[in-house]
């Protein structure tokens, strides 16, 4: 169970810097992370509903946490 949540926010951190703004990235971050919540709970036998509450409020987090220059997808580094 642990390695669910686990896998869960490190797919929404990953995907949270998806957005210029803090809100575009906590609106992101939620989207993709109840997808991913209620992908997980729906391989896992879970709740899909609660998966999608919970990994959307984990994205949401992660997404207003982040600022630009923690994670940018579109900017190659040297």
């Amino acid at each position: 169970m642990l390695s669910i949540g686990l896998l869960t926010g490190v797919l929404a951190l990953g995907l949270a810097g998806c957005g210029t703004t803090t809100g575009e990235r906590a609106l992101s971050g939620a989207g993709l992370g109840a997808a991913a919540g209620a992908g997980t709970a729906a391989m896992t036998g879970g709740s899909v509903t609660r998966g999608a509450m919970i990994g959307g409020g984990l994205g949401a987090a992660v997404g207003a946490a982040t600022n630009r220059d923690d994670i940018d997808l579109g900017r190659w580094r040297r």
